[in-house]
């Protein structure tokens, strides 16, 4: 990785935890597919596209962490909605567990003495 180049490292970042952060915005409702990219948008560091989210939704799909209905919709074509199953509940869940040990980690290679370096 070259020094220098922020937005490569920033997608090397959200490549590690944009499903996670679409299976926590279908924690409380199902959405569609535009809805979830206007959602991680209003983050900087997870503004992604639709050549990003699409596959994905595909894999969450595939392997039983979100399944899809198709509803009507009052300002165009019929939209495909993502939820969460109980598989991917559990896999938000694990992530959740296992998230503030890996920060921690990071952290510590770099800060020292609990100070950035």
């Amino acid at each position: 990785m070259e020094p220098g180049d922020a937005r490569k490292t920033m997608s090397q970042l959200r490549r590690g935890v944009l499903e996670y952060c679409v299976l926590a915005l279908l924690r409380d409702r199902k959405r569609y597919g535009v809805e979830l990219l206007r959602e991680l948008g209003e983050v900087e560091a997870m503004v992604t596209s639709e050549g990003t989210i699409y596959p994905l939704l595909s894999r969450l799909r595939r392997d039983a962490l979100v399944e899809t209905t198709w509803q009507e919709s009052s300002s165009g074509p019929p939209r495909r909605y993502y939820e969460l199953t109980p598989s991917g509940a559990r896999a938000l869940d694990e992530f959740a567990a296992a998230w503030p040990g890996f920060n921690d980690a990071v952290l510590h290679f770099l800060t020292k003495n609990g100070e950035p370096t």
